[in-house]
This record gives C-alpha cells, sequence and structure tokens, in this order.
C-alpha cells in the first residue's frame, strides 16, 4: 500500500456520502470565515467614521488684534470640521443639548468652543495676560470603548490645527514687531552715527581746546615769572632810583662851587702849560750847550796843542801824542758826557710831555671850567628826575605787586582750566568711543534682527508655528487598517483551519494501522489528507482577501507560497499531536493557539508582551509565519524569508516525526485502544 493509496482511501472515505461533503466545505470555509470576514468587518474603520453623528457647539464670541484684525477662531475650526467630513458633524446650540446627545447614544461624542476660545488665542499679544484657549471634547464608553482614542486623536488633530494657524498669525504678529523693532534699531543706530560724529567733532575741539589751555598755562606760568622778575627789577629800580636821588643830592650840594673851582683849575693849568714850555726851552737850550761845549773843547785843545807845536814849545808828535792822549781821555769820558746828554734828552722828552699834557690840562681844564655851569643844572635836573624816578618806581611796585598777584590768580585759573580741559578731551573720547562703539552694535544689532518681508514671514510664521516636521521614510508600509492587521489573521486562520480539520478528519486510519505498511508511509498518508484541504483553505483564503477585499501584496506568488507552506507544517504539527496524544492532542492544540495569539506580536510587537512569552514566540511557529507575510506582503527585505521557510520545514517533519511515533505506538492494540477514556 502505497502513501497516495492510503491517502486518497482516506479522502473518498470522507466524501463518500452529501454529509461527508458539506463538512469538508465547511473544513474549507473555516479559515476563510475567521480571516476574510474579520478583515472585511475591519479593513478599514477609519475611513467610514464620516457615518458616526457628532456634536459642536461653538459659543465663541470672537475677539479683535492689536493691528485691528477680527478673530472668529472658533467659527473657522467648526466650519473646517464640518467641511472636512471626518465625522457626520452636528451644530448644536447648547453644551446641554450636545452633552445629553451623547448621554441618549444620540451622538457619539460633542465638541464645545467656549466663548472666550479666540480672545484667549490672541492673549499670546499681552505677555502679561497670556492665556491658553480651551477645548472641551465630551465622549461616553458607553457608546464605544474605542472611539474615545478616536475622538482624542481626532482632538489632538483639531487642537495642533488651530495651535498652528493661531501660532502663525501670532509669530506674524512676532514677526511684524521684529520689523518695527529693525526699523527702530536702524534709526537708533543712524542716530548713534550722529551722536559718534558729533563726539569726534567736539573730541577734536577738545583737543583743540586743550593745546590752547596748555598753551595759556605755558603763557600765564611764563606771565607770572616775568611778572615776578619785573617786580623784582621794580624793587630794584626803586631802590637804585632811591640812591641815585641820595646820591645826586649829594652831588648836588658838594658840586656848587665846582664852576670856580674848575676855572681856577684853568688858569692853574695854564700857568703850568707856560712854566713847563719855559722849562722845555731851557732844556734844549742846555743840550745844545753841552754839545757846543764839547766841540769847543775839542778845538780849543787842537788850536792850542798845534800853537804850542808851532812856538816849538812841543813837537808836532808831542802835539800829535797829546792830542791822541786828550782823544783817548775824551773818549774814556764820552760814555758819562753821553749818558748826561742822553737823561737831558729824555729830560727835554719828558718835560715835552709835561708840557704837552700840561697844555692839555689846561685845556680840559677850560673846558671843564666853561661847562661846569652846565653839569650843577644837569646834576640839579637829574636830582628832581631821580626824586621823581623813586616815587614812580614806588607806585610801579605797588602796581606790579597787584599783577603779579593777578598773574598767580590767572595761572591757577589757566591749571584748572587745563586740567578740566584734560578731563573734558578724556570724557570727550569716552562720549567718541561709546557713540562710536554704540552705533556699531546697534548697526549689527539692526543686522540680527529680523526684517522679513511678507513672504519670509509667512514662511517662517509657518515654521515658528510648526517648528518640527516629521518626514516619515516607510521602507515599507501597510496600505490601511486592514492591510495592516492581514497577516497576523491569514496566518491565524490557516492554525484554526487544521485545528478544525482535526474534529473530523481521523489523524491515523485504524485500516492502515492494520496493515503491514511501513510506519512512515502511514503517518505520511494519514497526513495528505489535511495537506490536501489545508491547501484548499489557503488558496481559498488568499483568492478572496486578495480579489474581494483588495489585498495587495509586494510579491503575490511569494505570499501564497508561504501560505500553503505555512497550513502544512501547521497541519503536520497538528496532526502529528493529535495522532500522538489522541483527544489531549486536541487540547494541547488549543493551548498553542491561545499562546501563539498572544506572542506572535500580531497587533503590539511581541516585545512589548511579558518576558516568559518572549520564549513562546521564538518557538512556536505562527509569530515567525507572521513575520514572513509581513515583509512579503508589504514589500520589505525578502533575506529573514530564509529561516522562516527552514523553520516551517522543520516543523513540518516534526509533525510527521510525532505522527511516525503514534502509528509506532498503535501499532500495538490495547485494551486502551478498543476501549479509549475519552472518545475522539
Amino acid at each position: 500500500m502505497t502513501v497516495f493509496r492510503l491517502a486518497l482511501s482516506e479522502l473518498k472515505r470522507m466524501t463518500g456520502g452529501i454529509l461527508p461533503k458539506l463538512t469538508i466545505v465547511a473544513m474549507v470555509m473555516v479559515p476563510l470565515l475567521y480571516g476574510a470576514v474579520y478583515l472585511y468587518a475591519n479593513w478599514d474603520p477609519y475611513g467610514n467614521l464620516d457615518q458616526l453623528q457628532a456634536a459642536v457647539v461653538v459659543q465663541d464670541q470672537g475677539a479683535v488684534t492689536k493691528d485691528g484684525k477680527k478673530l472668529q477662531v472658533g467659527e473657522d475650526v467648526a466650519q473646517t470640521l464640518i467641511d472636512g467630513h471626518k465625522f457626520d458633524w452636528q451644530r448644536v446650540d447648547t453644551p446641554e443639548e450636545a452633552s445629553d446627545g451623547v448621554r441618549s447614544g444620540e451622538f457619539a461624542f460633542a465638541l464645545t468652543i467656549p466663548a472666550d476660545f479666540s480672545a484667549n488665542l490672541a492673549s499670546p499679544e499681552n505677555f502679561d495676560a497670556a492665556t491658553q484657549a480651551m477645548m472641551s471634547v465630551t465622549t461616553s464608553d458607553a457608546n464605544n470603548y474605542l472611539l474615545t482614542s478616536i475622538v482624542d486623536k481626532v482632538a489632538t488633530q483639531v487642537h495642533e490645527s488651530v495651535s498652528q494657524q493661531v501660532g502663525e498669525q501670532t509669530a506674524n504678529s512676532l514677526l511684524t514687531g521684529y520689523g518695527t523693532i529693525h526699523a527702530q534699531l536702524v534709526k537708533a543706530a543712524d542716530g548713534a552715527q550722529q551722536l559718534a560724529d558729533g563726539a569726534g567733532t567736539l573730541n577734536d575741539g577738545v583737543g583743540t581746546l586743550q593745546n590752547g589751555t596748555g598753551e595759556l598755562l605755558t603763557g600765564t606760568n611764563s606771565l607770572v615769572s616775568g611778572q615776578t622778575e619785573l617786580l623784582t627789577g621794580t624793587r630794584s629800580l626803586q631802590s637804585g632810583a632811591a640812591s641815585l636821588d641820595k646820591g645826586l643830592g649829594q652831588l648836588e650840594s658838594q658840586t656848587t662851587t665846582l664852576p670856580d673851582s674848575t676855572q681856577q683849575l684853568s688858569d692853574g693849568a695854564a700857568a703850568v702849560a707856560a712854566g713847563t714850555a719855559t722849562l722845555n726851552s731851557q732844556v734844549q737850550e742846555a743840550i745844545k750847550s753841552a754839545e757846543n761845549l764839547d766841540t769847543a773843547v775839542t778845538t780849543r785843545i787842537s788850536d792850542k796843542l798845534g800853537a804850542l807845536a808851532a812856538d816849538g814849545t812841543i813837537t808836532p808828535e808831542q802835539a800829535k801824542a797829546i792830542g791822541a792822549s786828550l782823544a783817548a781821555d775824551a773818549a774814556n769820558s764820552s760814555p758819562q758826557i753821553t749818558d748826561l746828554k742822553s737823561k737831558l734828552a729824555a729830560d727835554a722828552a719828558d718835560v715835552q710831555k709835561l708840557a704837552d699834557g700840561a697844555a692839555a690840562v689846561a685845556s680840559g681844564a677850560k673846558t671843564l671850567a666853561s661847562s661846569t655851569p652846565a653839569l650843577t643844572s644837569a646834576i640839579m635836573q637829574a636830582h628832581a628826575g631821580a626824586g621823581q624816578l623813586a616815587t614812580g618806581a614806588e607806585t610801579l611796585a605797588e602796581g606790579q605787586s597787584s599783577a603779579l598777584d593777578g598773574a598767580n590768580q590767572l595761572a591757577a585759573g589757566a591749571g584748572q582750566l587745563d586740567s578740566g580741559a584734560a578731563d573734558l578731551k578724556a570724557g570727550s573720547s569716552k562720549l567718541f568711543t561709546g557713540a562710536t562703539e554704540l552705533s556699531t552694535q546697534l548697526h549689527n544689532g539692526a543686522g540680527s534682527v529680523p526684517n522679513p518681508n511678507d513672504k519670509d514671514k509667512q514662511n517662517a510664521a509657518g515654521v515658528i508655528a510648526n517648528p518640527i516636521r516629521v518626514d516619515s521614510i516607510s521602507q515599507a508600509q501597510a496600505a490601511n487598517y486592514g492591510s495592516g492587521l492581514a497577516p497576523f489573521f491569514l496566518v491565524l486562520a490557516l492554525w484554526i483551519g487544521a485545528f478544525m480539520l482535526v474534529q473530523v478528519m481521523r489523524p491515523l486510519t485504524v485500516r492502515a494501522l492494520a496493515s503491514n505498511a511501513p510506519a512512515w508511509k502511514i503517518a505520511v498518508g494519514g497526513w495528505l489528507p489535511f495537506a490536501t484541504v489545508a491547501t484548499v483553505q489557503a488558496v481559498v483564503l488568499y483568492a478572496v482577501v486578495h480579489f474581494g477585499l483588495g489585498l495587495e501584496p509586494s510579491h503575490p506568488w511569494l505570499t501564497l507560497g508561504l501560505l500553503l507552506l505555512a497550513s502544512m507544517a501547521f497541519t503536520a504539527l497538528i496532526q502529528g499531536i493529535v495522532a500522538l496524544m489522541g483527544t489531549p492532542g486536541k487540547f494541547v492544540v488549543l493551548i498553542l493557539l491561545v499562546l501563539q495569539l498572544v506572542s506572535s506580536g500580531g497587533t503590539f510587537p511581541w516585545q512589548t508582551t511579558p518576558a516568559p512569552l518572549h520564549i513562546m514566540h521564538q518557538i512556536l511557529p505562527m509569530g515567525h509565519v507572521v513575520e514572513g507575510m509581513r515583509h512579503l506582503v508589504y514589500g520589505a527585505d525578502l533575506a529573514p524569508l530564509v529561516p522562516i521557510v527552514l523553520g516551517l520545514l522543520g516543523y513540518l517533519l516534526l509533525g510527521l516525526v510525532f505522527a511516525w511515533a503514534a502509528v509506532a505506538k498503535k501499532k500495538t492494540w490495547t485494551l486502551k485502544t478498543l476501549m479509549p477514556e475519552i472518545e475522539s
């Protein structure tokens, strides 16, 4: 008996009548009923929210902004909600009416916009009066538990939309204020520049002033020195003038007889001059007489010797010898005569000088005598002038003393002025530096303060109101809510379908057990009917979900192939467990179903489950198949499929091993085999 013959015999038995055939059809429909119908019901629940009636109450009284704009944000929000058709919004007049409608179930929820909504939204214009704008949402879990979460999400979206809208208005006003600040800063910077220019001019002028005060101080110091010297000189003049006056007084008193004395001196000098002239004449005559005497003596001696020689008294030779002797004697006495003559000549010269001096003295004395009256008159006039000079010098000294005091005061004032000019120069320098720095910083500040145009303000206001934009990059994305749940429910439906098969199909046929066929053939032959029906289940389920609901897998054929492999592995594992354990095995399969429901990560990530369930996720097949289905349906990386396929093949072999062990065990019939404790 071959494996396929065993499988065909079992399939013929199961389809031998109308009811078995209907049972098989029902078994094929089990995954479809569970998976497709559930997905159909939850395929796009958010797309049908417009069927829910919701109440909106607008009590907003509006507000006027500082720039005169009228705000009616509450009305805008309500109209935006109604035009968006996310819900079937119904306008209601009062919050009480809306609340009653929620309580009765007429409305799924109610949104109330209070009277001060726009006013509070505009309040940030005044920093000290900024108030949050509030909206109230009324819900009731009695209408639907999940509806509260949905409404919270919608309310959050409304809140973000309103916040962005109002934030843009506020930011636009803020940016407009920045433009005003920028313009004012530019004006202030220009004014500061003018101040800096003026301060520079002032600084230059103060520098000139300081130079002038320095020169003034130097001049006043020189003036004080000069005045001091002048006063000293004046004091000296005063003293000298007094002394001169006194001396001239004495001179005047002592020169009263000077004219007569000088006349007498003139007469005496004339007489001396005459006497010296006479003396000089006499000396000249004495010199001539001495010269004549020497010549006469020589001549007479020569004449006498000649006469003596002539008369024979002496011989001519004796006359010559006596003459020579006398000449020698004369020569010996000549220096004395010469000295005498020299002295007489010198005396004559002195007498001549004396005569000349006497004549000069006489002339000067005569001139002095003639000038003495005028001198006496001048001395008298000088005496009078010296008196006046002494008086004027005293007056001048007193004036100079006062002038010196004034010069000292002027020098002190000039020093204070110079010190003040130095302080003023330092202050004007600081003013110039500070004004220049102020102008520079104001210009820099004006450059730092935004001055946006209308387009820039609109763009910046949008960024300020909504500074973060999440740019989602989805590597694999489900088309809708149903597509997100499809991998989990398709795999779950296959497990449930396989579980239902063991309720109506025998894991092992008694006829096969009673035959002499090998155990592995019986095990495989018992599994093939399950695999055949499970294959039909997977194909029908996939066709309905794909063509009926519109699930569009990125890899349709690989998706169908994974479903078929999963259905074979599930049926092999379930058939093997039930074949080995009998009726208790069905309970084990149910427990495995529950464990996989909570650990496979079909809705929430499996990592969020308690730690003990993580082990279940790792060792049980459903979670791995769900992961593989997501990769195939959403178009993610296919690399994880290799270990998933190998794992399913392992589970398929494990199920067949279980079935083989069951065949080996049940080949031997016991009393428990004939009368089991629990009927299948």
